[in-house]
């Protein structure tokens, strides 16, 4: 559910004072574009910093995943921004964090951003899952997969799961950002996950095979575990697309049955 995105100084008086208790005055501040998740996302110029800052109203349904985010932070890779506060004024749930100077991630076949993006996943992979109450790949996914294969999705993998490439962003190196889906599980998931994000940017299913198999944990995948994510997945997309039939979910859902054929077909 999209949250209708307003600039900074259009939110109530008390949560901007109360930002203000951390940064000082805003100098300015100018409003992201990208990203469907927060009604505010901004880059705050204040007399010591630049950061950002990115919120939801509390009431929201999403809401609880921005809390998600806030609690895994600590527990991220370096490569990640760092929360800085969290303020609940007026309303609103806003999270400030350090910024990082960078682009989003180009996944289009060739891109020199692809070994990046995979070295940055493969990092992710090495950190510790916390002891958090996070859901695990075998509940999330349990609606869509066969009974006698949910299980094959469960590890003790911190995994990311949405990575779009307004997910990432590229400077010195890539930056997983916006964890407000961190789950449990297979840590090959992450992949097959970016997997459908290559195909949307242009690749063939055998090219984004190839690119996912320079993360060590998606050459280790047991092939029917994958199918089985992959047609559980495809569900999922059909879901999306059918609730809200704008043509990118319509997109990931070809994307996703594409995929499909190809994995249980590929030698």
């Amino acid at each position: 559910m999209p949250v209708p995105r307003i600039h900074w100084h259009d939110l109530p008086a008390a949560a901007l004072a109360a930002v203000e208790q951390h940064t000082g005055p805003v100098l300015e501040a100018t409003t992201a574009m990208g990203g469907m998740n927060s009604g505010i996302a901004a880059t705050l110029r204040t007399p010591a910093a630049t950061l950002f800052v990115k919120g939801i109203p509390a009431d929201h349904p999403q809401a609880r995943h921005q809390a998600f985010e806030a609690a895994i932070n600590p527990h991220l890779p370096t490569a990640s921004p760092r929360l800085l506060w969290r303020v609940q004024e007026g309303g609103w749930d806003l999270l400030g964090y350090e910024r990082i100077e960078g682009r989003h991630a180009d996944y289009s076949p060739g891109s020199p951003d692809l070994p990046l993006v995979t070295r940055a996943l493969a990092e992710l992979q090495q950190t510790p899952c916390p002891d958090l109450s996070i859901k695990r790949a075998d509940q999330r996914w349990s609606r869509y997969t066969d009974p006698g294969a949910v299980g094959q999705l469960a590890g003790d993998t911190l995994l990311h799961t949405d990575f779009a490439p307004d997910n990432v962003l590229i400077a010195d190196r890539a930056h997983i950002i916006d964890w407000a889906w961190p789950t449990l599980g297979a840590a090959w998931i992450d992949p097959a996950v970016l997997v459908l994000r290559l195909l949307d940017a242009g690749h063939t299913a055998p090219g984004a095979d190839a690119v996912a198999r320079q993360v060590p944990s998606w050459e280790a995948a047991p092939r029917g575990a994958v199918a089985a994510f992959s047609e559980a997945n495809a569900r999922l997309w059909d879901e999306i697309a059918r609730s809200d039939p704008q043509p990118w979910k319509k997109n990931m859902a070809r994307h996703a049955h594409d995929w499909l054929t190809y994995w249980r077909t590929r030698p």
